[in-house]
């Protein structure tokens, strides 16, 4: 018996878009951890971080950097540049737990500090997400395994592996505030028009939350 809520989805478009929540993409990164250790490390890269799938197959542990202020760190990324052009080199936000995950990854699978931890092609680090295009419907990305799930909601099928940056930008824009110039700096976007897209509008429970904080 499904007793979550529904997911949110916007299939108006050529493509469906999925508006995770937190308990969601937390659900796919553990799905993929338990297939293989690096798939939930490519999966808190994007959920966590906020990397395009492309983007995990070229950091390595020389990418990550201690911030100024000796407490946080911060992950150094070359990726797409929205205005056309060149790649474009960032510091992307890298929370503590992720950090130390990247740590342990590196020193148990022997990573050194110039070979990316992800030595894969971007249309793998995809197919880890979902490879569920044939007819038989048995694919073995993480959201294929939830889609078949009869406890789990069955838009799990509409997931690709840009939702989760899609739920990394909405959480941090639209739930938590942040704003949109250090959304834009530490998630690649160099104009207002490419991060646009991801401030929809918040969750029910963001909503029901606020108000009654003023009823």
């Amino acid at each position: 018996m499904k007793t979550h809520q529904i997911m949110r989805i916007d299939d108006s478009g050529a493509r469906t878009k999925v508006w995770l929540d937190e308990e969601e993409a937390d659900k796919i990164v553990r799905t993929l951890e338990k297939r293989e250790w690096e798939r939930g490390i490519a999966g808190m890269l994007m959920a966590r971080v906020g990397l395009r799938s492309e983007e995990t197959t070229t950091v390595t542990p020389d990418d990550v950097l201690r911030a100024k202020d000796g407490e946080s760190w911060l992950l150094r990324v070359q990726g797409k540049n929205t205005k056309g052009g060149e790649k474009t080199t960032r510091k992307a936000w890298l929370p503590d737990d992720v950090e130390k995950a990247l740590f342990n990854f590196a020193r148990e699978r022997g990573i050194e500090d110039d070979e990316p931890y992800l030595p894969y092609a971007p249309r793998t680090i995809q197919s880890w997400i979902t490879n569920d295009h044939g007819t038989e419907k048995q694919g073995t990305g993480a959201a294929d395994v939830l889609a078949r799930d009869e406890d789990e909601d069955d838009e799990w099928e509409h997931v690709s592996s840009h939702d989760l940056r899609r739920h990394w930008a909405h959480l941090h824009l639209v739930e938590k505030g942040v704003p949109v110039r250090v959304m834009m700096s530490i998630g690649g976007w160099s104009s207002y028009s490419a991060i646009e897209p991801y401030l929809t509008e918040p969750s029910e429970k963001n909503i029901l939350e606020s108000m009654k904080a003023i009823q």
